[in-house]
């Protein structure tokens, strides 16, 4: 066995309270857990903020579960537009509120990482004028991990801004290279649309690799899928994860399978424990 650490999404149990979700994440097996901040999940917004972060993390050692922040709440910030506002946008400032209070909540817990995105282009933004405006978000919140001693993720996202592994490089070049500045890699998106096999995808970035959220996907299409359910040869992608040394979480990422939260999370451990063999 590679000896890859295995965690589960809570954006994947949205209909249990976090403290359930965890005990039953913990209670099959899984080694960590991807906590996104969300209104029923940790609102960072909400009040008596230290309190509960205090508890969380008392409830984290508890279980023994690792944990990666992530920040893809769909409409914590507006409940008319979801992801809104992004790092894009004019009115960009309660997201990077958002970025800073996610930074001082994963430094809190002791995350691995912590995980975000740049956003789709919004309509009458140029593309100069909204790269210009990520890199400045991105240099901000580079900025708020510094001093936390947090590291972040940035993740390609199909359809955003960044799409692919390609613009993440040129957004870590423009942000001069920094350290604290990695990749979240979610394994079905290499699938949808990087040009080279998912295995590559992993080796081709294993120096910069931060956190990995895993779920099956088909060329072109941007739908998180059970395994096996998709396109993708898991044991390959697993012994390239192995072989980078990589030691963070790897994830299970399926966001639209609350409903049978328990059931699909119990398959995908038992999926990955026996593609890893």
């Amino acid at each position: 066995m590679s000896g890859l650490r295995f965690g589960y999404g809570t954006n994947g149990f949205a209909n249990h309270r976090l403290n359930d979700a965890l005990a039953v994440i913990a209670d099959l097996g899984y080694e960590g857990v991807a906590l996104t901040l969300d209104h029923d999940h940790l609102d960072p917004f909400a009040g008596e903020l230290s309190r509960r972060v205090g508890e969380v993390s008392h409830r984290l050692q508890e279980l023994g579960l690792s944990v990666v922040i992530e920040t893809g709440a769909r409409y914590l910030l507006d409940p008319w537009r979801k992801h809104s506002p992004t790092l894009l946008e004019d009115d960009r400032e309660l997201r990077l509120e958002f970025l800073s209070r996610a930074v001082d909540i994963g430094a809190d817990l002791g995350a691995e990482a912590v995980s975000f995105w740049a956003g789709v282009r919004p309509a009458g933004v140029g593309e100069a004028t909204a790269w210009e405006r990520l890199v400045d978000g991105c240099a901000r919140t580079v900025w708020a991990a510094q001093q936390r001693g947090v590291t972040l993720g940035f993740e390609p996202e199909p359809g955003m801004l960044v799409p692919d592994i390609a613009a993440w490089r040129r957004l870590h070049a423009e942000l001069g290279s920094p350290a604290a500045f990695g990749i979240t890699l979610d394994i079905g998106h290499c699938r949808c649309l990087e040009p080279i096999p998912v295995p590559d995808c992993v080796t081709s970035v294993a120096e910069y690799l931060v956190n990995v959220q895993i779920d099956d996907m088909r060329r072109d299409v941007h739908e998180h899928l059970e395994f096996g359910t998709g396109e993708i040869d898991f044991p390959p992608v697993l012994a390239a994860l192995s072989a980078a040394g990589y030691t963070g979480l790897v994830a299970v990422e399926l966001p639209r399978h609350s409903h049978a939260a328990p059931t699909v999370a119990a398959r995908s451990l038992e999926f990955l424990r026996a593609a890893e063999k």
